[in-house]
């Protein structure tokens, strides 16, 4: 068997790539949508990919199932009672894919979404245990998939918690415990509260760590997992409907557009939105006035989606080098009206003084004492999601997360001190640039977030 694990930390994801080596026959598990790296190995280990088997309807990124079916002539698979607008192949509960000596067996596993499957691999048909099972979104390291994405399409998180609950205790804890653990995302996926950072676990353990598999009455696991639950980011229904289309396809090798910043200001005007994917310290120093600052060196694409609208034009701005990677980033959560790069930001912000925009950012220490000293004039905002607020908040504070931050935005004052904090600082950069850009005056982030104030011992 020949087994590759794919992760692409900035959006938590986990993909794969299974062939024989007897038959060159070969499948591959949840792709990104940029898929040249499954193609390379798969030519690389003389591999066929022959089918591309989706665990799910994905909403937290856009899947590559379009690009390696064009690429590869493969097959596309999804679970029971599965729906699109192209030609897939439904597997069924229960259903055997040989590859040649591995095989694949399909288990039903719904909650996370109705059609979810699980995958478990065995290395040879008389094998008497399987090597691993590729969990999809119903089981993760160290949690379960969430079950109220689809609340707004018509299921209740209810009713998908049970169907998740038999799911985890009647197709996957009937494994052995041996059986390694394969899940579809890592720490930091906003589609679970509780992920690990680890890459992959065994049935036994997560039986004996896993808080969610402890146990516990039905109704007593449905309402563990329906609650906490970080906000779901905007794009989300966005990216799970987009999944079902027949869309364009991505081409990886396509130039982004060069933009003057006359250029791009014509296109903001006509509402592009510039999205600045500096670190949050270069961009305090210097910026163009309206630009939303999202750094690339964080989780670029789903802090994005939180500040975009899927159909709105993009203009990124970026260290020299790193347009192209910003374009694809965007791509993988489906925001692909990327219309255009301003070429050489330094030189553009040196010869345009007038159009150059600075961040305040306030130390710990500074953001206690302008609290205390504007105390009931300015406008505290904590974009942490509601789950990070357990374990404190500043006084006063309005919890708006960042999220939510799009559609709650009227609910904020434009014309008072406004100061915003995350956790750590990045999330707080991005919020704070998006009020200044709707407008807000006396803007201001605290650096290193609430976990900095904390730590000062000024809480």
């Amino acid at each position: 068997m020949i087994f590759e694990q794919y992760e692409l930390s900035c959006l938590s994801q986990f993909s794969y790539l299974i062939g024989d080596e007897t038959t060159g026959r070969a499948v591959v598990v949840d792709p990104q949508r940029d898929v040249s790296q499954y193609l390379a190995d798969a030519a690389t280990h003389g591999l066929t990919i022959e089918r591309v088997i989706e665990t799910h309807f994905h909403a937290d990124f856009l899947s590559g199932h379009l690009e390696l079916a064009d690429a590869t002539g493969a097959t596309i698979s999804f679970g029971p009672g599965a729906e699109a607008e192209f030609p897939i192949d439904n597997l069924s509960d229960g259903q055997i894919l040989d590859l040649g000596e591995v095989r694949l067996e399909v288990r039903h596993t719904p909650g996370h979404t109705p059609e979810s499957i699980s995958i478990v691999v065995w290395t040879h048909p008389g094998d008497e245990a399987p090597w691993a099972v590729l969990t999809g979104d119903a089981l993760f390291i160290g949690d379960v998939g969430r079950p109220d994405l689809l609340t707004s399409i018509g299921w209740t998180a209810e009713d998908l918690a049970r169907k998740l609950f038999r799911s985890l205790h009647d197709q996957l804890l009937t494994l052995p415990d041996d059986t390694i653990v394969f899940p579809s995302h890592g720490a930091g996926s906003a589609c679970g509260k509780n992920l690990s950072t680890a890459n992959r676990s065994t049935i036994g353990e997560q039986r004996r760590t896993n808080p969610a598999l402890s146990p516990m009455t039905e109704d007593a696991f449905v309402e563990a997992v329906t609650s906490g639950q970080p906000v779901a980011p905007p794009y989300f229904v966005f990216a799970a409907t987009t999944n079902r289309r027949d869309r364009d396809l991505l081409d990886e090798d396509a130039a982004t557009p060069r933009l003057s910043v006359e250029e791009a200001l014509r296109l903001v005007e006509d509402g592009a939105v510039m999205i600045d994917g500096r670190d949050p310290e270069t961009f305090a120093v210097g910026h163009l006035v309206g630009a939303v600052n999202v750094g690339l060196d964080g989780r670029f694409a789903e802090y994005a989606g939180d500040v975009v609208r899927p159909d709105q034009p993009v203009i990124v701005i970026t260290e020299p080098g790193r347009e192209d990677e910003a374009r694809i980033r965007l791509a993988r959560i489906g925001f692909d009206h990327v219309v255009g790069a301003v070429a050489d930001v330094d030189a553009v912000l040196a010869s345009h003084l007038g159009l150059v925009g600075v961040a305040d950012r306030l130390s710990p220490d500074e953001a206690t004492r302008a609290l205390a000293d504007e105390s009931g004039r300015v406008q505290l905002v904590d974009v942490r999601n509601p789950g990070e607020t357990v374990g404190g908040a500043l006084p006063g504070a309005v919890n708006v997360p960042l999220a939510s931050l799009l559609d709650r935005i009227d609910d904020l004052d434009p014309t008072i001190p406004t100061v915003v904090y995350c956790a750590g600082g990045y999330r707080s950069s991005v919020a704070a640039s998006l009020l200044r850009s709707r407008g807000f005056t006396g803007v201001a982030d605290i650096l290193g977030g609430y976990d900095a104030v904390a730590a000062s011992a000024a809480v």
